[in-house]
């Protein structure tokens, strides 16, 4: 069955129908939500919320959109919401005690490449992580991504740009005292 006929059936009072759509798309949508927001029970509230906002705008889906864009850009603004409580209130908590807290659990922990990409993910502005993780997490080209978030190709672009040049030097640090140790 197609998206379009699962969403004409659910909006016709199938429940069971908007059931089907979630199983199509949530594991992508949980990819994506985990990777935005660095762990599980942060990124199951923002598809909890994402996917009660999706079923009660069902309504006004104009089916000229394709349906996975639309429900990315309903998981894109709930996780952009999540993040920008989180970064806001933990930019006030960091203090220099807690990160070396964190990198000696890292060292004793022997961390691999995947967690330590998600924790300098994690340390990105949410924009600009965000941009990084629709590129190249999820494989979208800019003109797809510009329809999820409403932001300009060119504003992508500098995002994805700006996400890179700040990853690269915290992953050279992690490969230096991974080579260190």
């Amino acid at each position: 069955m197609t998206d379009a006929e699962l969403v004409a059936r659910t909006c016709a009072g199938e429940v069971e129908a908007f059931g089907r759509l979630v199983d199509r798309y949530y594991d992508d949508c949980t990819r994506f939500a985990r990777r935005m927001l660095g762990n599980r029970d942060d990124a199951e509230d923002a598809l909890q919320e994402a996917f009660v906002h999706a079923y009660r705008g069902l309504p006004r889906y104009q089916e000229r959109d394709a349906f996975r864009g639309w429900l990315y850009r309903i998981v894109v603004n709930e996780c952009r919401r999540l993040a920008a409580r989180r970064w806001r209130s933990e930019r006030h908590m960091v203090r220099d005690q807690d990160v070396l807290e964190r990198v000696a659990s890292r060292e004793e922990n022997g961390r691999e490449l995947h967690d330590e990409l998600q924790s300098s993910l994690e340390r990105l502005e949410p924009m600009l992580r965000e941009a990084f993780l629709l590129k190249y997490g999820e494989e979208l080209d800019y003109e797809e991504m510009a329809r999820m978030t409403g932001a300009s190709v060119s504003a992508l672009k500098m995002r994805v740009k700006r996400a890179r040049d700040r990853l690269r030097p915290m992953l050279e640090r992690e490969g230096e005292a991974d080579g260190a140790r």
